[in-house]
């Protein structure tokens, strides 16, 4: 999966969100039992806050949501971890398979918060629900009292910076011509 950095101000505080796009979450032959690569569970390790984001047009995509959460609360059992539960293709209303009220629901019962969005024809919704989430992630690290939630024990993985990729191949480049000229 991919991880997505950027930089943005809410509320007049300077806040720095990284996403990690994870793929590839499925279940387990009929099970309620999900299939993930070891990336993800490190990606949920450090995870200050997490949304969870289905298709209306997919019922596979919501069933595996569940699970999902239930894994993740096996690595934060006592953690109280802002999520959202979004729900993406708003705008392919004829074909549905997950109704609102479902959505809604699961977001209760997960204790979460539900948004509905079409990120192909509003951009302006996915934006308002991720707003809303890193509030929510700023209010519960606030009450912890300057603390960090929990201790960190792997390193948050950082994205490609293109000055680091440049001068990484720069130094590539002329480790092997200064061996090409020693032979």
């Amino acid at each position: 999966g991919a991880l997505y950095s950027r930089k943005f101000t809410i509320d007049g505080e300077q806040i720095s969100l990284q996403v990690q796009d994870t793929p590839f979450v499925s279940l387990e032959d009929d099970t309620d039992s999900i299939c993930c690569q070891e990336q993800i569970n490190r990606s949920i390790y450090w995870a200050d806050g997490f949304v969870f984001v289905y298709s209306i047009t997919d019922y596979e995509s919501f069933r595996v949501l569940r699970p999902l959460h239930q894994h993740i609360r096996r690595i934060h059992p006592n953690a109280n971890i802002p999520l959202l539960l979004m729900a993406n293709k708003g705008d392919l209303l004829r074909a549905r398979q997950v109704s609102s009220k479902e959505g809604l629901q699961l977001a209760t019962e997960l204790g979460g918060t539900y948004s509905e969005v079409s990120a192909r024809e509003n951009c302006d919704g996915v934006h308002e629900a991720f707003q809303q989430l890193c509030q929510e992630l700023s209010r519960s690290s606030s009450s912890c009292n300057g603390e960090k939630r929990r201790g960190l024990h792997l390193v948050r993985p950082k994205s490609p910076n293109m000055q680091d990729l440049k001068r990484r191949l720069k130094q590539a480049l002329t480790s092997k011509g200064k061996s090409a000229t020693t032979l």
